[in-house]
Protein backbone atom coordinates (compact mmCIF):
# COMPACT_ATOMS: atom_id res chain seq x y z
CA UNK A 1 0.00 0.00 0.00
CA UNK A 2 1.30 3.30 -0.56
CA UNK A 3 -0.28 7.23 0.13
CA UNK A 4 -0.67 9.15 -3.11
CA UNK A 5 -2.92 12.38 -3.72
CA UNK A 6 -3.91 12.21 0.28
CA UNK A 7 -5.34 8.41 -0.60
CA UNK A 8 -4.22 4.90 0.55
CA UNK A 9 -4.01 2.98 -2.25
CA UNK A 10 -3.70 -0.57 -2.79
CA UNK A 11 -2.03 -1.16 -7.05
CA UNK A 12 -1.76 -4.68 -6.84
CA UNK A 13 -4.88 -6.73 -8.27
CA UNK A 14 -3.53 -9.97 -6.31
CA UNK A 15 -2.58 -7.89 -2.77
CA UNK A 16 -5.93 -6.17 -2.74
CA UNK A 17 -7.48 -9.63 -2.56
CA UNK A 18 -5.63 -11.58 -0.70
CA UNK A 19 -6.17 -8.56 2.25
CA UNK A 20 -9.86 -8.84 1.54
CA UNK A 21 -9.82 -12.43 1.90
CA UNK A 22 -7.43 -12.20 5.41
CA UNK A 23 -9.51 -9.64 6.34
CA UNK A 24 -12.48 -11.67 5.70
CA UNK A 25 -10.87 -14.26 7.51
CA UNK A 26 -9.91 -12.22 10.88
CA UNK A 27 -13.92 -11.93 11.87
CA UNK A 28 -13.23 -8.01 12.04
CA UNK A 29 -15.51 -5.28 9.86
CA UNK A 30 -13.47 -3.29 7.45
CA UNK A 31 -14.01 -1.44 4.40
CA UNK A 32 -12.67 -0.67 0.52
CA UNK A 33 -12.69 2.24 -1.03
CA UNK A 34 -13.23 2.52 -5.14
CA UNK A 35 -11.25 5.53 -6.18
CA UNK A 36 -12.15 7.54 -9.34
CA UNK A 37 -11.80 11.07 -10.18
CA UNK A 38 -14.60 12.28 -8.31
CA UNK A 39 -13.13 10.65 -4.89
CA UNK A 40 -9.72 12.15 -5.72
CA UNK A 41 -11.13 15.75 -5.80
CA UNK A 42 -13.19 15.01 -2.51
CA UNK A 43 -10.49 13.86 -1.13
CA UNK A 44 -8.48 16.85 -1.59
CA UNK A 45 -10.97 19.11 -0.73
CA UNK A 46 -12.81 17.97 2.62
CA UNK A 47 -10.56 16.82 5.24
CA UNK A 48 -13.39 15.20 6.83
CA UNK A 49 -14.22 13.06 3.96
CA UNK A 50 -10.49 12.34 3.27
CA UNK A 51 -10.78 10.97 7.20
CA UNK A 52 -13.70 8.64 5.93
CA UNK A 53 -11.62 7.24 3.10
CA UNK A 54 -8.68 6.83 4.62
CA UNK A 55 -10.38 5.04 7.35
CA UNK A 56 -10.56 1.97 4.76
CA UNK A 57 -8.27 -0.75 4.39
CA UNK A 58 -7.45 0.54 1.71
CA UNK A 59 -8.76 1.94 -1.43
CA UNK A 60 -7.86 0.55 -5.13
CA UNK A 61 -7.52 3.33 -8.51
CA UNK A 62 -10.64 3.02 -10.29
CA UNK A 63 -8.85 6.06 -12.04
CA UNK A 64 -6.82 5.65 -15.28
CA UNK A 65 -5.76 9.19 -15.06
CA UNK A 66 -4.14 8.31 -11.26
CA UNK A 67 -1.53 5.77 -12.85
CA UNK A 68 -0.65 8.64 -16.08
CA UNK A 69 0.32 11.38 -13.53
CA UNK A 70 2.33 8.85 -10.93
CA UNK A 71 4.45 7.97 -14.15
CA UNK A 72 4.92 12.01 -14.51
CA UNK A 73 5.59 12.90 -11.51
CA UNK A 74 7.05 9.80 -9.64
CA UNK A 75 8.43 7.75 -12.99
CA UNK A 76 6.76 4.60 -11.19
CA UNK A 77 4.53 2.10 -13.20
CA UNK A 78 1.14 1.24 -11.62
CA UNK A 79 -2.58 0.20 -13.26
CA UNK A 80 -5.81 0.70 -12.36
CA UNK A 81 -8.06 -1.78 -10.72
CA UNK A 82 -11.81 -0.22 -11.52
CA UNK A 83 -14.73 -1.22 -9.50
CA UNK A 84 -16.46 -3.22 -12.13
CA UNK A 85 -13.28 -5.63 -12.08
CA UNK A 86 -13.17 -5.96 -8.72
CA UNK A 87 -16.71 -6.98 -8.74
CA UNK A 88 -16.46 -9.24 -11.69
CA UNK A 89 -13.32 -11.24 -9.74
CA UNK A 90 -14.43 -11.87 -6.46
CA UNK A 91 -17.55 -12.90 -7.68
CA UNK A 92 -15.55 -15.67 -9.96
CA UNK A 93 -13.95 -16.88 -6.74
CA UNK A 94 -17.43 -18.30 -5.73
CA UNK A 95 -16.13 -18.61 -2.19
CA UNK A 96 -17.67 -16.18 -0.05
CA UNK A 97 -21.26 -15.14 1.21
CA UNK A 98 -22.02 -11.70 -0.34
CA UNK A 99 -24.88 -9.32 0.21
CA UNK A 100 -25.64 -6.47 -2.04
CA UNK A 101 -26.96 -3.27 -0.77
CA UNK A 102 -28.89 -0.46 -2.71
CA UNK A 103 -30.07 0.51 -5.72
CA UNK A 104 -33.58 0.56 -7.09
CA UNK A 105 -36.02 -2.87 -6.57
CA UNK A 106 -36.18 -3.34 -10.49
CA UNK A 107 -32.13 -3.32 -10.56
CA UNK A 108 -31.68 -5.58 -7.50
CA UNK A 109 -33.86 -7.88 -8.85
CA UNK A 110 -32.52 -7.83 -12.37
CA UNK A 111 -28.80 -7.83 -10.81
CA UNK A 112 -30.13 -11.13 -9.23
CA UNK A 113 -31.11 -12.66 -11.38
CA UNK A 114 -28.14 -12.00 -14.28
CA UNK A 115 -25.56 -12.96 -10.98
CA UNK A 116 -27.54 -16.29 -10.06
CA UNK A 117 -27.48 -17.61 -13.66
CA UNK A 118 -23.72 -16.84 -14.04
CA UNK A 119 -22.58 -17.79 -10.73
CA UNK A 120 -25.15 -19.92 -8.95
CA UNK A 121 -26.26 -18.84 -5.56
CA UNK A 122 -25.55 -21.91 -3.49
CA UNK A 123 -22.41 -21.29 -4.06
CA UNK A 124 -22.01 -17.87 -3.95
CA UNK A 125 -24.75 -17.43 -1.17
CA UNK A 126 -26.41 -14.04 -2.60
CA UNK A 127 -28.71 -11.84 -0.66
CA UNK A 128 -30.37 -8.26 -2.23
CA UNK A 129 -31.51 -5.55 -0.23
CA UNK A 130 -32.80 -2.26 -1.21
CA UNK A 131 -32.05 0.84 0.67
CA UNK A 132 -34.25 3.89 0.75
CA UNK A 133 -33.47 7.30 -0.66
CA UNK A 134 -32.81 9.34 2.03
CA UNK A 135 -29.88 11.80 3.01
CA UNK A 136 -26.68 9.83 4.53
CA UNK A 137 -27.73 10.78 8.35
CA UNK A 138 -31.06 9.34 7.86
CA UNK A 139 -30.08 6.05 7.22
CA UNK A 140 -31.32 3.32 9.81
CA UNK A 141 -28.34 2.07 11.03
CA UNK A 142 -28.78 -0.22 13.52
CA UNK A 143 -31.36 -1.79 11.55
CA UNK A 144 -29.35 -2.15 8.41
CA UNK A 145 -26.75 -3.80 10.65
CA UNK A 146 -28.57 -6.18 12.34
CA UNK A 147 -29.77 -7.47 9.23
CA UNK A 148 -26.16 -8.09 7.73
CA UNK A 149 -25.27 -9.59 11.15
CA UNK A 150 -27.77 -11.77 10.67
CA UNK A 151 -26.86 -12.81 7.50
CA UNK A 152 -22.98 -12.79 8.57
CA UNK A 153 -22.03 -12.25 4.63
CA UNK A 154 -17.78 -12.06 4.22
CA UNK A 155 -18.62 -9.18 1.49
CA UNK A 156 -21.30 -6.55 1.71
CA UNK A 157 -21.56 -4.56 -1.65
CA UNK A 158 -22.87 -1.34 -1.72
CA UNK A 159 -23.87 1.15 -4.41
CA UNK A 160 -24.86 4.75 -3.56
CA UNK A 161 -22.68 6.77 -5.20
CA UNK A 162 -19.72 8.96 -3.80
CA UNK A 163 -19.41 10.52 -1.52
CA UNK A 164 -22.77 8.96 0.18
CA UNK A 165 -21.42 5.45 -0.11
CA UNK A 166 -18.05 5.92 1.72
CA UNK A 167 -19.84 7.80 4.20
CA UNK A 168 -22.47 5.12 4.83
CA UNK A 169 -19.49 2.56 4.71
CA UNK A 170 -17.89 4.39 7.74
CA UNK A 171 -21.06 4.74 9.48
CA UNK A 172 -21.59 0.87 9.37
CA UNK A 173 -18.52 -0.81 9.75
CA UNK A 174 -18.54 -0.21 13.37
CA UNK A 175 -21.87 -1.80 14.21
CA UNK A 176 -21.39 -4.59 12.09
CA UNK A 177 -19.63 -7.86 13.54
CA UNK A 178 -17.33 -9.42 10.51
CA UNK A 179 -16.95 -8.74 6.94
CA UNK A 180 -15.25 -6.57 4.36
CA UNK A 181 -17.74 -3.57 3.13
CA UNK A 182 -17.06 -2.59 -0.97
CA UNK A 183 -18.70 0.50 -2.09
CA UNK A 184 -18.73 0.20 -6.42
CA UNK A 185 -21.18 2.93 -7.18
CA UNK A 186 -22.31 1.97 -10.38
CA UNK A 187 -21.55 -1.12 -10.62
CA UNK A 188 -25.51 -2.88 -9.92
CA UNK A 189 -26.42 -0.92 -12.61
CA UNK A 190 -23.91 -2.22 -15.38
CA UNK A 191 -24.16 -5.82 -14.41
CA UNK A 192 -28.05 -5.46 -13.81
CA UNK A 193 -28.74 -5.63 -17.74
CA UNK A 194 -31.44 -2.73 -17.44
CA UNK A 195 -29.57 0.26 -17.23
CA UNK A 196 -26.39 2.46 -17.46
CA UNK A 197 -23.35 0.00 -19.13
CA UNK A 198 -19.96 0.85 -18.67
CA UNK A 199 -17.83 2.33 -21.51
CA UNK A 200 -16.03 0.13 -24.10
CA UNK A 201 -12.25 -1.25 -23.45
CA UNK A 202 -11.04 0.51 -26.27
CA UNK A 203 -12.66 3.63 -24.32
CA UNK A 204 -11.21 2.78 -21.26
CA UNK A 205 -7.57 2.47 -22.60
CA UNK A 206 -7.99 5.64 -24.37
CA UNK A 207 -8.80 7.29 -20.60
CA UNK A 208 -12.13 8.23 -22.53
CA UNK A 209 -14.42 6.89 -19.82
CA UNK A 210 -15.61 10.17 -17.96
CA UNK A 211 -16.18 11.59 -21.93
CA UNK A 212 -18.53 8.48 -22.31
CA UNK A 213 -20.50 8.62 -18.88
CA UNK A 214 -20.77 12.64 -19.48
CA UNK A 215 -22.07 11.42 -22.99
CA UNK A 216 -24.88 8.90 -21.40
CA UNK A 217 -26.19 10.55 -18.16
CA UNK A 218 -24.76 14.68 -18.71
CA UNK A 219 -26.84 16.08 -16.07
CA UNK A 220 -25.31 14.27 -13.46
CA UNK A 221 -21.57 13.77 -14.87
CA UNK A 222 -21.20 17.47 -15.94
CA UNK A 223 -20.78 19.07 -12.04
CA UNK A 224 -18.72 16.13 -11.51
CA UNK A 225 -16.45 16.32 -14.34
CA UNK A 226 -16.55 20.31 -13.85
CA UNK A 227 -15.16 19.76 -10.18
CA UNK A 228 -12.91 17.20 -11.04
CA UNK A 229 -11.01 19.96 -13.79
CA UNK A 230 -11.44 23.02 -11.28
CA UNK A 231 -9.39 20.71 -8.73
CA UNK A 232 -7.18 18.52 -11.04
CA UNK A 233 -4.07 21.46 -11.12
CA UNK A 234 -4.05 21.90 -7.31
CA UNK A 235 -3.74 18.12 -6.98
CA UNK A 236 -1.01 17.60 -9.16
CA UNK A 237 0.53 20.72 -7.73
CA UNK A 238 0.23 19.63 -4.04
CA UNK A 239 1.55 15.66 -5.24
CA UNK A 240 4.87 17.16 -7.33
CA UNK A 241 5.69 19.15 -4.19
CA UNK A 242 5.61 15.99 -1.67
CA UNK A 243 7.49 14.33 -4.75
CA UNK A 244 10.28 17.14 -3.95
CA UNK A 245 9.85 16.50 -0.43
CA UNK A 246 10.41 12.61 -0.50
CA UNK A 247 13.71 13.02 -2.81
CA UNK A 248 15.01 15.64 -0.63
Amino acid sequence: MATYFNINYEFSNASALARIDEAVKSEVAGYICVADGNILQQVHNDMEYRSVVNGSLFSICDSSWVPMYLKQIYGISVSQYSGSRIFNDILSLKKYRMYFLGGSGKILDSLKEQLTAKYDERIAGMKFDELPFCDVNDFDYQSIAAAINADSPDIVWVSLGAPKQEIFMNRLRPLLKRGVIIAVGAVFKFYSGVSEKRAPQWVVRCHLEFLYRLLSSPKKQFIRCSQIIRTLPSIIKEEKAQARNKAQ
